[in-house]
């Protein structure tokens, strides 16, 4: 079991085109922990904003009557992918983990797997 911090070293260091990634709580809209970004890309209103996209999706799922966990969201940008995994497990409810990724440098199957191999370490 890996800490927060660690985590996000992780995913910076192990997912081929990281440009930003963060862990959120969805309750509450904030980031507990980022890592990367810059002057174009604020992680703190990212995770903000992610919040509202999970939230929606959330909503939606349960007016359809579909009992089934989210894996992950994709918004695919012209120049980046913006992943969202939601932690399962113990302690990780309300919780999940953002990634920026260049789309120019980023393999999207190599970074699922790899975000799911972080969720799996990560101790909360």
């Amino acid at each position: 079991m890996v800490s927060v911090e660690t985590s996000l070293k992780e995913a910076m260091a192990s997912i081929e085109g990281s440009v930003g990634a963060a862990l959120v709580d969805y309750t509450s809209g904030m980031a507990l922990g980022t890592l990367g970004g810059g002057k174009d890309l604020d992680l703190t209103v990212a995770a903000a904003g992610n919040t509202d996209v999970v939230r929606a999706k959330l909503r939606t799922m349960e007016m359809l009557g579909i009992d089934e966990g989210i894996e992950d969201v994709l918004i695919t940008l012209d120049t980046q992918y913006h992943l969202i995994r939601l932690i399962k497990g113990r302690g990780g409810n309300g919780l999940f983990l953002y990634i920026v990724l260049d789309k120019n440098r980023a393999n999207l199957a190599m970074a699922r797997h790899q975000l799911k191999r972080i969720e799996a370490d990560l101790e909360l």
